[in-house]
């Protein structure tokens, strides 16, 4: 069965870093382009960024040159390391693969920016 265990969420001041993981397990994790999701109190989950099993990725607009997505496939593991953290960056953080999302959720992190 899948999994997706995510961690590395907390309290951080604006302009602040934080750097997420997920770790993955029950799938052969290097055939699958990965993404972190993130969502709010009444809003709809949405993609941050993307990598895709060669490498490439995409980011929201919002968090181009502040957010760098990476996968370890050797350890089935993705990270998102997020820097100069913005208030409006507040949420509940998700990996999944993407463009579309095959797998249930995991319990996610939650990143909280604020002074």
């Amino acid at each position: 069965q899948v999994q997706l265990v995510e961690s590395g969420g907390g309290l951080v001041q604006p302009g602040g870093s934080l750097r997420l993981s997920c770790a993955v397990s029950g799938i052969i994790f290097r055939r699958y382009p990965m993404g972190w999701y993130r969502q709010t109190p009444g809003k709809q989950r949405t993609l941050v960024a993307g990598i895709n099993i060669g490498g490439s990725i995409n980011y929201t607009d919002s968090v181009k040159g502040r957010f760098t997505i990476s996968r370890d496939n050797a350890k089935n593991m993705v990270y998102l390391q997020m820097n100069s953290l913005k208030p409006e960056d507040t949420a509940s953080y998700y990996c999944n693969t993407f463009p579309s999302v095959l797998f249930n959720w995991g319990q996610g992190t939650q990143v909280t920016v604020s002074s």
